[in-house]
């Protein structure tokens, strides 16, 4: 039996990258999965990869900063697999740009992404969960350990130039972690992060002509870094290169396993040994 046999776990950004990574990992312990991707064709993949290994997914399609968006993903995850035990909010992008010519959009969408999606997310499992919990304790049964894992970033810790956006909402994600950890306790439920230093995923990937881009939400946002740079960043770093999203993955479950049942409230760097 493998450690996450019977959870339900709900996984936003799943559709590419290290959430798809996540939700693959999860559902390869047994879990699961309610994945959610901005766009359509990513999360039809993420489930076919799933069901393909024997695994279970269903799919929520839509952006996380919709206003109805986390009541829907609570009430698919309840109405699929009658429950929730593990939440892991880990959608998200950049965009960059100096805080003098930062713009009130480019702010506000980041900050709806990592910060206020997360906890609107959180806002609407609590009702589901609480109701689990008193029925197992009626019941004479034993509250099982749920667990949040919120995905932070080394820039939310100690800042990044051109982040100002970024990095707050991250800081921000740090302190709702602590906080909602201290406010579940008693539902036995661990809240934790996890700061990623450099990830190789299509945000972070050489890019020699700085002209890729993504469009989201009519927004086209630019993707990809200097090779020279990348080069530079990936010498800095003590374990000689960059993570992949099967690493960054392992973080996330290692925060989701039944080893780390009384750990709450942390943050887990995964950067290979930097630190800012």
């Amino acid at each position: 039996m493998t450690n996450l046999q019977g959870k339900t776990a709900l996984v936003t950004g799943a559709g590419r990258g290290i959430g798809q990574a996540i939700a693959l990992k999860l559902a390869a312990e047994g879990a699961r999965i309610v994945l959610n991707d901005l766009d359509e064709d990513p999360v039809k993949d993420t489930v076919a990869q799933i069901e393909a290994r024997g695994g279970q997914a269903v799919p929520c399609v839509g952006s996380v900063s919709a206003p109805a968006f986390a009541e829907e993903f609570v009430s698919t995850a309840v109405e699929a697999f009658d429950g929730i035990d593990i939440i892991v909010n880990n959608a998200g992008f950049t965009w960059d740009n100096v805080i003098q010519k930062m713009t009130d959009d480019q702010w506000d969408a980041i900050l709806d992404v990592h910060l206020k999606a997360p906890f609107r997310i959180l806002r609407a499992a609590q009702p589901v969960i609480s109701a689990a919990v008193k029925a197992e304790r009626a019941a004479g049964l034993q509250v099982p350990c749920r667990k949040v894992v919120n995905i932070s970033s080394l820039a939310g810790v100690g800042g990044n130039v051109g982040q100002a956006n970024y990095a707050s909402a991250k800081a921000g994600v740090e302190g709702l972690t602590r906080t909602v950890a201290k406010e579940w306790g008693r539902y036995n439920i661990t809240v934790n992060a996890v700061a990623y230093g450099m990830i190789h995923t299509r945000l972070t990937a050489a890019s020699a002509d700085g002209d890729s881009t993504i469009s989201i939400q009519g927004n086209d946002i630019k993707i990809g870094m200097n090779p020279e740079l990348l080069e530079q960043m990936e010498r800095s770093i003590p374990l000689g290169r960059a993570g992949t999203p099967e690493e960054a993955a392992g973080a996330v479950y290692l925060l989701c396993s039944p080893e780390s049942n009384y750990i709450s409230g942390q943050t887990l760097v995964c950067g290979g040994g930097f630190m800012i």
